[in-house]
């Protein structure tokens, strides 16, 4: 650091730039607490006079932060020039250094004893010819006004004549807020006066228009019916962001029904218009808690909406489903239904990102409408049952689902959904909607000649049966053609020798090599749909076959009275799935038949074989099936529907409830209603406050109780903060000098303000709270020391106990469903598991003592869990403050001594949140403080 001569040395010097690193050097010095008073008249004599506007710029920040006051708080007589010199610049021919001078004065306007000479010159700068330092002298006006309002009593007259007369943009900007913030009433009049021009103004003006209506709204004002005029004419700014910001305003002003609907029509232009996705989402954000506030107001916006979609970004387009979806009538959903068709057409043809995800959500759109309303159904099944053959397998799933569903709930449908589903079986590419097509054929299809008609399709879809009777003789034709095409030169000429398993040497030739392999490649090509997923290994689909085919041999044989055709349809029924089951144990497949599926279609086989004799066993194919998925949609309607009940909020108001007039209660004179927080408790909002119990829960002790200073924390969790209030007691009988409390974080913590010094009292009491970011879930660690100075000048240490930060506070219960989930599961890489190991015996207790314990929701229904069974198994799901999933696998059984085992898997896309759940279900388990049973 220089000493003061060589800086005064260097001030002086001719050189500008030697004078502006040494100023700076000053600067620099008198923030850090060096003010140097004695280089303040070199920096007047030296460097004031100076026409470097460089220079002069930095000059202005040394003013604002040297010492300008003597220690008996008077102002220094030098800055006596310092007020000549800044005269001086506001009467400056260049209009720069008027209006950088104009701005200095901003920051200096609490020195009244420096401002007050300056004020008729200031007063000048507004009727400049320049509008750079008129509009510096408004709001130089405005913050010596605000300062120090004796100085220009008559501002609001000033600047409201000023504005009157003003034809800059900005300089009229600056002045409406100077009025707005100062003289409401000036500014009011203002606007009635410019009433019909302010469609003309310049956007920010428009804004800080829009902003006074606001503020001066919240109060009764006789000017709200022009104020709501106003605003309905700045709908249609052309400002994006005035047209936000009216539409937001309209609402609050007047609930009227055309006013809603026009504010609605301007949310949904911007999203329409607007280029930035962030924008288009806040936008529906806004559009969607209007509609919940005025429900079928806005309904005959639908087709208005949708235009949206156009978007590419798929979370606007899922938004704007969502709100479109809320908004269909039975008066409107043709018109929706249709647009979502055609949307589903420009899918097959074009091709950019997640184009899969977007056809998906345009089927489940398309599924919703159609189940909410009937008429519906029959028009658009037949069209989206074309999709069953697509190769994106979840948009398949979800028209089979829909399918389904649709067959389920109507009746007069069944007869022409089983024929187009029945025509569609050698379009099919998946195992998955192969299972759901083979399901609703097996389930639905009632008339023998339908069944016929089935039999004849899947024979079409399966190939030549027996199958491995039939995949053997393609594969000896094919090696004995390829045999006729080689001499036998060649098969001697191309002999090698090979090691076999057992050591020894065979001769093994190339004809023979390239026969065999090129045998099974033919075999394996040009295959039907359903014989190529039974030779690729798909049994769970065969076994689906096996139980569709005995439905239908049953349900032949019950309404038929022709005994043979009776028993053709079984035997054939029989053949396929004997055949299946051979070729599963067969070297045609590429993975052998599980046991499961053996033995499922092997039953399949006995039922038929049987068919007319157990009654009991048929009831179960052709009656339990069908009532338990009917019993499944039910439940599930039952589910969505307590879902909107919860969270369509009714405040229910008795007819004998006491009603309570304000006005006419008894209050006293000094008693001020607060009317923000009389909303906040009428609408619920209030914070809810924390009784003490749960508050003490909270206090961590920091220190022992024989330490000098002892120390405790409350510590409070609060959004992405985490409050630590830390009480400080002073044990002993000395005055604890510069006494430090020092914090440091492990993990995604951080400190947000370092340790500042005190000085605490014997037997004292200190408080000190400090603030610190979270930025991920994961388990954080806060430790820390207390730092003073002892007796002797020395320095004494107290170090403090950790303070582990539970995750808990930033994990809640979430729900998404099982295709997300599974989603989900396969994209995450990391994965946790750990052992069950606990003293609890019910295996229902312990899942509400993982849930409990780790935040987590089960995603499992409540009726696949039920029942008497000594085995559970259920996935969990749970979403963190900063959006992270958490997703969990529960599988436990009950051991026959009693206890449970089994293992948790926790899967997340990032490491501390595995770990850390992990973590919390061991000690879950170490603690064993399960739950009572409900």
């Amino acid at each position: 650091m220089p000493t003061t001569q060589d800086l005064r040395t260097s001030l002086q010097k001719p050189n500008d730039d030697v004078k502006f690193e040494a100023l700076r050097k000053i600067i620099v010095a008198t923030i850090n607490g060096n003010s140097q008073p004695q280089l303040l008249m070199p920096v007047i004599q030296y460097v004031m006079p100076t026409k470097n506007k460089k220079l002069k710029k930095l000059l202005h920040f040394y003013w604002e932060v040297c010492p300008k006051y003597d220690d008996a708080g008077k102002l220094k007589q030098e800055m006596i020039l310092v007020c000549n010199a800044i005269r001086n610049d506001l009467q400056h021919p260049n209009e720069y250094i008027r209006g950088a001078t104009l701005r200095f004065l901003q920051k200096i306007s609490r020195d009244v004893e420096l401002l007050e000479p300056l004020i008729p010159t200031v007063r000048s700068c507004l009727e400049h010819r320049h509008s750079y330092v008129r509009k510096n002298a408004v709001f130089a006006v405005y913050s010596i006004y605000r300062q120090h309002e004796h100085l220009i009593p008559d501002s609001p007259e000033l600047i409201h004549t000023f504005l009157v007369a003003e034809s800059d943009a900005t300089c009229k900007h600056h002045a409406f807020v100077f009025l707005a913030n100062s003289a409401t009433q000036k500014a009011v009049e203002y606007v009635v006066s410019v009433f019909d021009q302010i469609g003309g103004f310049d956007e920010q003006l428009q804004l800080a228009i829009i902003e006074l209506i606001r503020q001066d709204c919240k109060d009764e004002t006789p000017q709200k019916a022009r104020y709501i005029r106003c605003i309905s004419d700045l709908l249609n700014a052309s400002s994006h962001s005035v047209k936000y910001e009216s539409a937001t305003l309209l609402t609050s002003l007047t609930q009227n029904a055309a006013a809603v609907k026009a504010s609605a029509s301007c949310f949904i232009d911007l999203a329409v218009k607007e280029s930035d996705n962030n924008v288009k989402l806040i936008v529906l954000d806004r559009l969607e808690s209007l509609r919940q506030r005025h429900e079928r107001v806005l309904d005959p916006l639908v087709m208005d909406i949708l235009p949206v979609l156009s978007s590419p970004d798929i979370e606007v387009r899922r938004k704007a489903i969502g709100i479109g979806l809320a908004m269909i009538t039975s008066r409107n959903v043709e018109e929706v239904v249709k647009f979502f068709e055609k949307q589903l057409q420009r899918t097959m043809t074009e091709d950019y990102e997640k184009i899969a995800e977007y056809r998906q959500l345009l089927i489940q759109s398309i599924h919703v409408c159609s189940v909410r309303y009937s008429h519906v159904a029959a028009s658009v099944v037949h069209g989206l049952m074309e999709f069953l053959g697509e190769s994106n397998n979840p948009a398949a799933v979800d028209v089979i689902a829909f399918v389904r569903e649709v067959v389920e709930k109507f009746p007069d449908l069944r007869k022409t959904i089983t024929d187009k589903v029945t025509s569609t079986f050698g379009d099919i590419k998946s195992g998955k909607v192969y299972r759901g097509a083979l399901w609703i054929v097996g389930e639905y299809c009632d008339a023998p000649a339908d069944i016929k008609s089935v039999f004849q399709e899947l024979r079409k879809v399966l190939g030549e049966i027996p199958i491995l009777a039939s995949e053997q003789r393609l594969l000896d034709e094919s090696g004995v053609e390829d045999g006729d095409k080689e001499n036998g030169d060649a098969k001697a000429s191309s002999s090698k020798p090979r090691v076999l398993a057992d050591g020894t040497y065979a001769t093994e030739t190339a004809f023979s090599t390239s026969s065999s392999s090129g045998g099974l490649k033919s075999a394996s090509a040009n295959k039907p749909p359903l014989r190529a997923l039974i030779l690729a290994g798909d049994f769970y689909t065969g076994s689906s076959l096996a139980t569709t085919l005995t439905k239908l041999a049953l349900r032949f044989c019950k309404f038929s009275t022709d005994k043979t055709a009776c028993n053709a349809l079984c035997a054939e029924a029989m053949l396929i799935m004997a055949s299946i089951v051979r070729v599963g144990q067969s070297k045609f497949v590429t993975m052998p038949i599980d046991e499961d599926s053996a033995d499922r279609i092997m039953n399949c086989i006995r039922t038929v074989s049987e068919a007319g004799k157990e009654k009991e066993v048929e009831e179960v194919f052709l009656e339990d099936t069908k009532a338990a998925y009917s019993k499944m949609i039910t439940a599930q309607e039952k589910k969505a529907a307590e879902k909107k009940e919860k969270d369509t909020k009714k405040t229910v108001v008795q007819v004998d409830d006491l009603l309570t007039f304000r006005q006419f209660s008894k209050k006293g004179a000094d008693d001020v209603f607060d009317y923000d927080a009389d909303l906040g408790r009428a609408t619920g909002a209030a914070e809810v406050q924390e009784d003490f119990i749960s508050s003490l829960s909270r206090i961590s002790q920091l220190t022992g109780f024989s330490d000098a200073v002892y120390a405790e924390a409350y510590v409070k969790v609060h959004g992405f903060d985490i409050l630590l209030d830390v009480l400080l007691v002073n044990q002993t009988s000395d005055t604890l000098q510069n006494l430090c409390l020092d914090f440091a974080t492990l993990g995604d913590l951080k400190l947000v303000e370092r340790p500042t010094m005190h000085t605490l009292a014997p037997h004292g009491f200190l408080s000190v709270k400090a603030t610190i970011k979270v930025s991920s879930t994961e388990t954080g660690v806060i430790f820390g020391n207390i730092l003073w100075e002892g007796a002797g000048m020395t320095e004494a240490c107290v170090v403090l106990n950790d303070i582990h930060i539970d995750i808990m506070d930033y994990i809640k219960p979430s729900y998404c469903n099982e295709a997300q989930f599974r989603s989900m599961w396969t994209e995450f890489e990391w994965e946790n598991r750990v052992n069950v190991s606990t003293t609890i015996t019910d295996l229902r207790q312990y899942l509400k003592h993982i849930m409990a314990s780790t935040n987590m929701a089960c995603l499992t229904p409540e009726g696949a869990m039920s029942g008497d069974c000594d085995f559970l198994s259920a996935n969990l799901y749970a979403r963190s403050l900063f959006g992270e999933d958490a997703l969990a696998n529960l599988s436990i059984e009950k051991t026959d001594a009693g206890s449970i085992t089994g293992h948790v898997r926790i899967r997340s896309k990032t490491q501390g949140i595995a770990l850390s759940l992990g973590d919390r279900i061991t000690l879950a388990q170490k603690e064993n403080k399960a739950p009572l049973p409900s």
